[in-house]
């Protein structure tokens, strides 16, 4: 992807090294004991107490990670994703009357977001309460080293999804899809996939305006396809537990992913996206 390093957005919120995540990592002794209440009371309460298990991927030094985040290479990625988060705002200015910003979090570890405590583990996401978009930089190194999608344009992808959600949320789609769900919970699972896809396709519309702008490389979309196909459902469960379980899903598979990103990269419209119409 063609981009030039204008430095860190102003809409960009490092929080990384800030003390701002959840409460630090716990020891293996005690990992066990709030592991063990978490079963007993069937709730998290490493979320509840704000703290990380032993193992979570929490590195212990921090000089460590201050050395991390200082690097030529981490730099870099912090003036991509800024890039990427400011061209991606610049579309949806322009296709949406009365689009504001979004604002996008970047954190290690662990964060409390407007929706609650959230651990690095759980992914990239977006939290409609405080409109902001929540991204541990460790993912995308996973994304490209346990995920197998590398490149750029996937890294982008994952940021145009979220900023997609934001779009839904001005839109109102967010707010219909949690009534819909609250009428009939056994379709909770089937609402939430068609949110995802839509994003997907939201994504696909951001990616369409950087072709007429001649920003995109040869492999742009291959990567971003390879980064939907990567985070299905159907591929994730695979990976994890050896069996797929349609049912259970909250994104879609990775066919359906594909499929609704190219939707909207081929057609730049909002009105091509109806993911909650289509068969």
């Amino acid at each position: 992807m063609k981009w030039s390093d204008g430095g860190q957005s102003s809409d960009v919120e490092d929080r990384r090294g800030s003390g701002s995540g959840l409460g630090g990592k716990l020891g293996i002794g005690a990992t066990i004991l709030v592991a063990g209440l978490s079963l007993l009371f069937h709730q998290n309460l490493f979320a509840v107490f704000g703290v990380s298990p032993a193992g979570s991927g929490a590195t212990s030094d921090p000089q460590a990670r201050k050395a991390e985040r200082e690097s030529p290479e981490e730099q870099k990625l912090v003036s991509f994703v800024s890039f990427v988060l400011d061209d991606v705002q610049k579309t949806w200015t322009t296709a949406l009357p009365g689009y504001h910003h979004a604002k996008l979090v970047l954190f290690e570890d662990g964060v409390r977001s407007g929706c609650g405590n959230a651990e690095a583990s759980m992914g990239p996401f977006y939290c409609p309460v405080d409109e902001k978009v929540y991204i541990d930089l460790g993912f995308y190194r996973q994304l490209r080293e346990k995920y197998g999608a590398p490149g750029e344009f996937a890294e982008a992808y994952v940021l145009a999804h979220e900023v997609g959600h934001h779009v839904q949320k001005l839109l109102g789609t967010d707010a219909k899809m949690r009534d819909a769900q609250q009428r009939d919970p056994s379709r909770r699972n089937a609402q939430s996939v068609m949110l995802e896809l839509q994003a997907d396709c939201y994504a696909g519309i951001w990616a369409h305006s950087t072709e007429q702008r001649k920003l995109l490389d040869a492999g742009d979309i291959p990567s971003a396809l390879g980064a939907a196909a990567a985070v299905g459902d159907d591929r994730l469960q695979k990976s994890s537990t050896g069996r797929v379980a349609p049912e259970s899903w909250t994104h879609g598979s990775s066919a359906q992913r594909q499929q609704w990103f190219e939707t909207g990269f081929k057609t730049g419209q909002l009105e091509a996206c109806d993911t909650f119409s289509a068969r």
